[in-house]
């Protein structure tokens, strides 16, 4: 494949994929592309597949219909040394952090430098030290993630998932179970790193308040229908939109007159008078 081509590809393509467990469908004919460099969030209610299709975009869980592609490359039906050269431009940011317990940060974000580099130790130390640098956990080093917020075992889990320098960062629920000012530092950063590094981002989350925040665009897996309910700009979709299970979504399950925007983010809020 050229260069040319490469370049031109989306980063990740999607064609006709449908997800099951058994007999039973979770999401059918999901189809999308996702551009290099851009923040793409996969959204919609609890138990709607979110988490499933992201396993499925990192090759955990194998599709009973369609193909994933990664710059035009095939990746779901790609050999083992394919699919390692693919799979190694992967980070992924897992649900509960996922941090070893009986590591310190430095020896967490160390691991995946040992088990895939020939670096020395001496590398791996300042490649880490950069890394939670990145993540403004500077003189953590030697902390256990119990000893720790949950905000920083966040990031500190983000700075494991950049250790390898990914071209693509997977997060599954980064904003659940932090509070609203460290949601708003960790969206904040996921945007930095974005801006920074070119790194293309795909979020998954039913959070509105960081989808209106870092997503340039989104995939609503609507459960009703059980296949694609809307791509687009989130800020557009919640007005234009023609399915109202999306905009009901995101409009807090409110449409009408009680509905007004806050300025300062466009998020949906529901007006007291």
């Amino acid at each position: 494949m050229s260069d040319a081509t490469t370049t031109h590809a989306p980063h990740i393509s999607v064609r006709e994929l449908t997800m099951a467990y058994g007999s039973f469908v979770v999401m059918r004919n999901l189809t999308f592309d996702i551009k290099r460099g851009e923040v793409f969030v996969i959204m919609g209610g609890s138990g709607c597949g979110k988490s499933t299709l992201l396993r499925h975009l990192i090759g955990l869980l194998r599709p009973a219909a369609g193909k994933i592609a990664y710059d035009g490359v095939d990746f779901t039906d790609a050999d083992e040394e394919s699919r390692m050269l693919m799979l190694r431009k992967f980070g992924v940011m897992y649900q509960g952090g996922a941090l070893w317990s009986s590591l310190t940060l430095s020896e967490n974000v160390a691991l995946p430098l040992e088990e895939f580099t020939e670096l020395s130790p001496e590398d791996i130390k300042e490649i880490v030290s950069l890394k939670l640098a990145l993540v403004g956990l500077r003189g953590y080093e030697e902390f256990y993630p119990a000893e720790i917020s949950g905000g920083m075992c966040k990031r500190a889990s983000l700075a494991r998932a950049m250790a390898l320098d990914p071209e693509i960062l997977f997060f599954d629920e980064p904003s659940a179970g932090l509070d609203p000012v460290s949601a708003r530092r960790l969206d904040e950063l996921i945007l930095q790193l974005r801006d920074s590094l070119g790194t293309t981002v795909v979020v998954v989350t039913h959070e509105l308040a960081s989808i209106f925040a870092i997503a340039d665009r989104a995939i609503f897996l609507d459960v009703s229908k059980r296949t694609t309910g809307g791509i687009g700009n989130p800020r557009e979709m919640r007005l234009n939109s023609p399915n109202d299970n999306l905009r009901l979504f995101l409009n807090r399950g409110v449409l009408g007159e009680n509905l007004v925007l806050d300025p300062a983010t466009g998020a949906p809020k529901v007006s007291q008078h």
